[in-house]
């Protein structure tokens, strides 16, 4: 493989991871709005007690 197509492969390489962390961290930002817009909702709920426990199961 010569060097040219060598700088080409790792630029593409490059350019993938980062705009891999880029959609990571434009997720990463929403997922803390969304967030703390439930923490805010539930924080105005009517009921006082609504939201303080949760029960998850998989």
């Amino acid at each position: 493989m010569d060097i040219a197509a060598l700088s080409v492969v790792m630029n593409q390489s490059s350019l993938l991871q980062a705009a891999g962390l880029q959609v990571m961290s434009i997720a990463k930002d929403q997922a803390q709005t969304d967030a703390q817009n439930m923490v805010q909702m539930l924080s105005q709920s009517v009921h006082p007690t609504l939201g303080k426990t949760l029960d998850i199961r998989a």
